[in-house]
C-alpha cells in the first residue's frame, strides 16, 4: 500500500487505502507549432508527418517564445520567416484578433501570458525551439525535412523487433483477436503464450484497466531480474520489486523525483553541460537552481572532480544547498562511456557532499566501440565498502524510448530507488497514485525490453537476428558520422562511444560568428538555421545543450537509414564546405 493519504493500486488494479481520483480528465490536442506559405498542401512531401494546417495563423514568434527556446538563442522566429503564407485578408483579421488576446487586453483571458505560472514562463526547452518551428514551416511548404534533432529512431524508418510488436497486437486485442480460430496459424507459440502471460496480470485480462500504481507486478519483476542478469547481484543484492516504478517514459520519472527533491529556489541540482535539455527545464518548472558543472571536451567529455567541487561550494556560498546531482551514461549529447572508477569516484563524492545520484541510463544498449562497454551506477555502487553501498541514494531510470527498441510512442520506462528511506519511497507511492498509473502498453513494452524471447523459443533466432543486424548497423552509421566530420576542416569531433548523436565542435571563421550577432543569433544556431534552409536537415545547435564559453557545437542523430547515409554526409560536406567559403 502507499504511505500515508498516498492510497495507490494494487497489482490487479484495486484501490488501496487513501484511494485516487477516477481520471477522467480530457486531454486537449495542442495546436500545431507552425504555419508557412505555398498554399494548401498538393500532397504530402516525402518525410512529412501528415498534420494539419492551423485553423488560425500561427504567430512562430510568439510560439517559441512560449515553448522557451534556449537562453542563448532569445529571439524568436519572426512572422516573415516562417509564417508569410497567402492566408489572405480573412487570416490577416485572424491574426489581429489573435494579437489582441494574446495582449491580455481588459484582462480578457484567466490564463493572461502574464499570470502564467512564472516557473512555466521562464522553463526554456531548446529541443523544440526555432529550428523545430523553421522545419515544420518548410513541411507546410511542401518542402522535404529529415529531423535529425532527437533521437525517433522509428520516425527516420526504424523498424521494430516483430516480437514485439506480435505481443503487443494480441496483447491490446484481447480476446478479440487470442480467442480467433486462427490465432495459432498466424503467430508463433512463444508470443501467444507471453500475450496471455501479461493479460493475466492485468484487472479483467485488459489493457484498458489501471494497474497498481507502481505498475504491474509481473513487469516490475521481470525489470528486478534483468537489473540482476545485467549487474550479476542476485545472489549478493537482488532487486527489489517494492523500489522500482513504472513510468510514461523515463522523463516522467525524471519529473516525478525532482519534485520529490526540489523544495525552492535554494535546492539546487547538478547537471552536466553539456546536458539533455529535460533536466534544465524541469529544474526551473519545480522552481529549484540549475547547477550546471562542465565536461572536459578535452578529455572525451569525462568528468573535472575539482571543477565540480567548485560548483558545489560557490552554490552554497549564495545559499544554494546542492541536493542532487544528475549524470548521463552514455551521455547525450555527448555520448561518452563512464568507466568503473569515474562511476566509483562519482559515488565517493556524493557521499562527501551529501548528494543523491540521478543516474539518467537510458542509452545503455548504445555503445558502439569495442574498448568500452556500459557499467551500471547500481553495480559499482553494491560493489563498494559498507558505509557508501548502504547509504549514498541512487535513482537509476531506462526507457523503451531509446535502446535498441526506438518505441518512443510507446512512453515506457522505468525507475529504480535505492538506499532511500521506506517513508520517501511511501511519498513516491504517493506521488505515483495521484496519475493512477503509468500508461499499460508502455509498461508491456518494458517488459518486451527487458524480457526478450530466450534460446529454444520459437521467436529467438529471428528476435537476435532483428536486434544483431540493427546493433551493427547503428554502429557503423556512428562510426561513419563521425569520421566524416573529423575529416572536414573547421570541424573536430570525438569518438561517438555510446547514445545515439554525434556532437561534433564548429570552429567558425570570425565573419560568420560576426554574421550571426548581426542576426541577433548564437553562432551554433544562426548555422543550424543555415544547414536546415540549404539541405532540410534539422539538427540542435549546443548552445541549446549548455556549453563551455566561446565554442560552439551541434548535435545530429545518427539515426538516418543507413540506405541514406551517404546522401546526408554528401549534405553535410557540401553545405559544410560552401559555409567555411561563405564566410571565410
Amino acid at each position: 500500500t502507499a504511505g500515508a493519504g498516498g492510497g495507490g493500486r494494487d497489482d490487479r488494479g484495486r484501490v488501496s487505502a487513501g484511494g485516487g481520483a477516477k481520471g477522467k480528465g480530457k486531454k486537449k490536442a495542442s495546436a500545431a507549432a507552425a504555419a508557412a506559405g505555398g498554399g494548401p498542401r498538393a500532397g504530402p512531401p516525402r518525410g512529412a508527418r501528415g498534420r494539419r494546417r492551423p485553423c488560425v495563423p500561427h504567430r512562430a514568434g510568439r510560439a517559441e517564445r512560449a515553448m522557451g527556446a534556449d537562453e542563448a538563442t532569445p529571439h524568436a522566429v519572426r512572422a516573415g520567416e516562417v509564417a508569410n503564407g497567402s492566408n489572405g485578408d480573412a487570416g490577416d483579421a485572424h491574426a489581429a484578433k489573435r494579437q489582441k488576446v494574446s495582449g491580455c487586453e481588459a484582462e480578457e483571458k484567466v490564463l493572461c501570458p502574464s499570470k502564467v505560472n512564472a516557473n512555466l514562463r521562464t522553463m526554456q526547452y531548446a529541443m523544440r525551439g526555432e529550428l523545430y518551428l523553421k522545419a515544420q514551416a518548410m513541411e507546410e511548404a511542401n518542402r522535404e525535412v529529415m529531423y535529425l534533432n532527437l533521437g525517433n529512431p522509428q520516425a527516420l524508418g526504424q523498424k521494430p523487433f516483430t516480437f514485439n510488436r506480435q505481443v503487443l497486437s494480441l496483447a491490446l486485442g484481447g480476446d478479440a483477436v487470442l480467442g480467433h480460430e486462427r490465432v495459432g496459424e498466424l503467430f508463433p507459440p512463444d508470443v501467444i503464450a507471453r500475450a496471455k502471460e501479461l493479460l493475466k496480470e492485468t484487472a479483467g485480462g485488459s489493457v484498458g484497466s489501471y494497474t497498481d500504481s507502481r505498475g504491474i507486478g509481473l513487469v516490475r519483476r521481470d525489470v528486478a531480474d534483468y537489473i540482476d542478469a545485467r549487474d550479476g547481484t542476485a545472489t549478493s543484492h537482488p532487486a527489489c520489486t517494492e523500489q522500482i516504478f513504472l513510468t510514461d517514459g523515463a522523463s516522467t520519472g525524471v519529473g516525478m523525483m525532482l519534485t520529490a527533491a526540489i523544495r525552492g529556489r535554494g535546492d539546487g541540482i547538478l547537471v552536466p553541460v553539456p546536458q539533455y535539455p529535460l533536466y534544465s527545464a524541469l529544474v526551473e518548472l519545480h522552481g529549484g537552481t540549475f547547477l550546471g558543472y562542465e565536461l572536459d571536451e578535452d578529455a572525451g567529455w569525462g568528468f573535472n572532480l575539482e571543477l565540480l567541487e567548485g560548483v558545489v561550494a560557490k552554490a552554497r556560498e549564495r545559499g544554494v544547498t546542492p541536493r542532487a546531482m544528475v549524470f548521463i551514461n552514455p551521455g547525450n549529447p555527448t555520448g561518452q562511456c563512464l568507466s568503473h572508477e569515474m562511476l566509483e569516484q562519482l559515488i565517493r563524492f556524493a557521499k562527501r557532499e551529501h548528494l543523491v545520484l540521478m543516474a539518467d541510463e537510458v542509452y545503455q544498449s548504445n555503445v558502439w566501440v569495442d574498448t568500452k562497454k556500459f557499467i551500471s551506477t547500481r553495480k559499482v555502487l553494491l560493489g563498494m565498502e559498507e558505509g557508501i553501498r548502504d547509504s549514498v541514494e541512487v535513482i537509476s531510470f531506462h526507457t523503451v524510448s531509446k535502446g535498441l527498441q526506438g518505441e518512443c510512442g510507446l512512453r515506457g520506462g522505468y525507475l529504480e530507488l535505492l538506499n532511500f528511506h521506506p517513508d520517501t519511497m511511501a511519498m513516491v507511492y504517493k506521488m505515483a497514485s495521484v496519475t493512477l498509473c503509468a500508461n499499460v502498453p508502455g509498461q508491456l513494452a518494458v517488459s518486451l525490453m527487458v524480457k526478450p524471447p530466450q534460446p529454444g523459443d520459437a521467436s529467438y533466432e529471428l528476435y537476435e537476428r532483428e536486434s544483431t543486424e540493427l546493433r551493427e548497423s547503428l554502429r557503423r552509421r556512428a562510426m561513419r558520422l563521425a569520421g566524416a566530420f573529423r575529416g572536414l576542416e573547421g570541424m573536430t569531433c570525438n569518438d561517438a562511444e555510446g547514445a545515439l548523436y554525434i556532437f561534433p565542435q564548429l570552429h567558425l571563421p570570425p565573419r560568420a560568428i560576426a554574421a550571426a550577432n548581426g542576426a541577433g543569433r548564437q553562432p551554433d544556431l544562426f548555422y543550424c538555421l543555415e544547414l536546415l534552409e540549404e539541405t532540410g536537415m534539422c539538427v540542435v545547435p549546443g548552445s541549446g545543450f549548455g556549453q563551455k564559453n566561446n565554442t560552439y557545437h551541434m548535435r545530429a542523430t545518427i539515426l538516418p537509414p543507413e540506405d541514406r547515409l551517404q546522401e546526408v554526409i554528401d549534405k553535410f560536406v557540401n553545405f559544410h564546405v560552401k559555409f567555411m567559403e561563405r564566410y571565410s
